[in-house]
């Protein structure tokens, strides 16, 4: 028994040495317009998820949502984010193509994660990603705005919406509509 278990040791290590050895020489394409293999992106996907977990605080955002705290919150992410993560008009962004890993449409997939986790993503950014940190760029009250407006998406109040509406030429899909709308275009 203890030489099978040596051995699986000795074969996991000789995998990891030449999965690094590879890496090393290039044999893994790192283009960001170039689809990934599945394996890594589940395997990117649940490391992000598990780092936010263990790192990011459970914060409580100090904000209420009043009408004029998720329209700033809206305006904050019109100016920000949606160049990257779509505009309120629903239309897909410009550069969402073009990184690795893709870019979420945030207005057509909104966020389902808590505000805790949103507002560290915000802050911190994402490393090996095009997230930037904006924890030098917007006052912290900014951040949790917008962190508001994006848990907030399918449940704004009548005022909201009609400035989504009047303002931006857009509104918020119907509570869980923009998940199955993307589903059957396959997104």
């Amino acid at each position: 028994m203890g030489r099978f278990i040596l051995g699986a040791i000795a074969g996991l290590a000789v995998l990891a040495a030449a999965t690094f050895g590879l890496a090393m020489l290039g044999f893994f394409p790192t283009q960001a317009n170039v689809a990934p293999p599945g394996l890594e992106g589940r395997v990117a996907n649940q490391a992000l998820d598990a780092s936010m977990g263990r790192h990011a605080p459970r914060v409580t955002n100090p904000l209420t949502a009043s009408d004029q705290n998720l329209i700033d919150g809206m305006k904050i992410y019109y100016v920000n984010c949606s160049l990257c993560h779509g505009g309120l008009d629903r239309k897909p962004a410009a550069l969402a193509k073009n990184f690795y890993p893709p870019v979420p449409n945030l207005i057509s997939d909104a966020p389902d994660d808590p505000e805790w986790h949103i507002f560290f993503t915000i802050r911190t950014g994402v490393r090996y990603t095009g997230m930037p940190a904006w924890d030098s760029v917007l006052p912290e009250q900014d951040i949790w705005k917008v962190t508001l407006f994006l848990s907030h998406m399918d449940k704004l109040p009548p005022a909201v919406q009609d400035y989504w509406q009047d303002t931006f030429n857009g509104a918020p899909a119907p509570s869980g509509k923009g998940k199955e709308d993307d589903k059957k275009q396959g997104h």
